[in-house]
């Protein structure tokens, strides 16, 4: 039979070197986060987010996901709504306000040239 002895080694009794004093000790230099932190992860940021979901308990998820697509079926309602009614107003603009606009402008030429004749016989008239 195998009997088993603790052998104490030497280095963990001897008391070790540095400062007594909490006041001592040098706070300022690089902690070991840093060499953590700064290695290349073996996932890609997509798994990471994934991996998020398990922290959101399901009920939660349930309601944020049909919260998330209540709104976006309205966004989606309002924008199809918005641009049938853009449709509407600039075909209307175009069927209506172009021809009333070129009969408004002919309407003006015509009383500029009566206008103008109404002062050119005028102008014959004191000439006389």
């Amino acid at each position: 039979m195998v009997k088993l002895e603790e052998v104490i080694d030497e280095e963990f009794m001897r008391t070790q070197e540095g400062p007594v004093d909490d006041d001592d000790w040098d706070t300022d230099s690089d902690s070991d986060t840093s060499s953590i932190a700064s290695t290349t992860p073996d996932e890609t940021l997509y798994e990471r987010i994934l991996a998020l979901q398990d922290i959101i308990p399901a009920s939660a998820r349930r309601s944020f996901n049909s919260k998330v697509s209540t709104a976006s079926s309205w966004v989606k309602s309002g924008i199809v709504l918005g641009g049938k009614t853009l449709w509407v107003v600039s075909t209307s603009a175009l069927l209506l306000g172009v021809p009333w606009a070129l009969a408004y402008s002919e309407e003006q030429m015509v009383v500029e040239e009566e206008r103008a004749q109404l002062q050119q016989m005028r102008a014959q008239q004191d000439v006389s």
